[in-house]
């Protein structure tokens, strides 16, 4: 057990693009002296990124272009030289013993190699990730937080802490997932080949979701492209049956909903989603 306080064992790691919106009260949440890396992925508003990077004593990576989800957090973790990394995105804000809560818990669970807190959504519900696409449907988990700490089979990359050297000594997130599942796939990786995934009950980030990022049908377009992509690879990396099948069925179901004609930001995503999987069909 390190007599370091837990601010001083974690890095926290965020990774930006057009985040100015929410990023001042993530980093007001963190407390002081955690070693905080932001990484900005070539943001419209990456000279407000830096000065706010340089008010708050962050250590900032600059990108000059949109390198994804993944290989910036790669970035971010690199710079890391404490026990743990959080993984925390920038429409997201600690409690002022969510640190404490989460290097005790990895104290009292040494085996785990990855965890989650308690993520509650703007109005306080419990957020809780039960199920990814690439995972058996027998391993689905029930709804809501568990009443203590427990096992799970996926954790979700909105605010995940895990022990630097199990995160390095999978490789870190793959780098041919720019974004959507990354978090997904890593979970899967550390859990079959470095240890157990906890949940942490005492722990609790407040997740706004959504707003890492300006709304608008450009950027849905773009986010529902790469998410339709890294469907079907993740998928097929991970030995599901008809990866492509089941995604372009579900793209084409989402595509023809009477909501989407409604909204040009939802036709706009769903199209781009459609694409994207029609796209990964392995050609012969």
């Amino acid at each position: 057990m390190s007599d370091l306080p837990a601010s001083a064992r974690v890095t926290v790691v965020s990774v930006c693009f057009n985040s100015m919106a929410v990023l001042p009260d993530m980093l007001a949440s963190v407390p002081a002296g955690t070693p905080v890396v932001l990484v900005d992925n070539a943001s419209t508003d990456a000279a407000a990124v830096a000065e706010l990077a340089g008010a708050r004593g962050a250590r900032l990576v600059r990108n000059a272009e949109n390198r994804g989800f993944g290989v910036a957090c790669n970035q971010g973790a690199a710079q890391a030289e404490t026990e743990f990394v959080l993984f925390l995105n920038p429409d997201a804000q600690l409690m002022p013993d969510t640190l404490d809560e989460l290097v005790a818990a990895a104290e009292r669970h040494p085996h785990a190699s990855a965890m989650n807190p308690r993520i509650a959504e703007a109005d306080g519900s419990a957020y809780f990730k039960r199920h990814s696409h690439l995972m058996p449907r027998a391993e689905k988990m029930p709804r809501g937080w568990p009443e203590a700490d427990r096992e799970v089979t996926v954790l979700s990359g909105a605010a995940l802490f895990v022990r630097r050297a199990d995160f390095e000594a999978v490789g870190g997130f793959d780098p041919e997932i720019f974004l959507y599942h990354e978090d997904d796939d890593l979970s899967r990786r550390l859990r079959s080949e470095r240890g157990p995934l906890m949940f942490v009950r005492a722990a609790l980030v407040q997740h706004l979701g959504g707003r890492s990022s300006v709304r608008s049908p450009e950027v849905a377009a773009l986010k529902a492209w790469h998410m339709g992509r890294s469907r079907v690879y993740a998928a097929r990396k991970h030995g599901q049956k008809f990866a492509f099948g089941r995604a372009l069925l579900q793209a084409a179901a989402q595509l023809l909903s009477p909501a989407v004609l409604l909204s040009k930001r939802k036709r706009a995503k769903q199209w781009a989603f459609f694409r994207a999987v029609l796209a990964s069909r392995k050609p012969g």
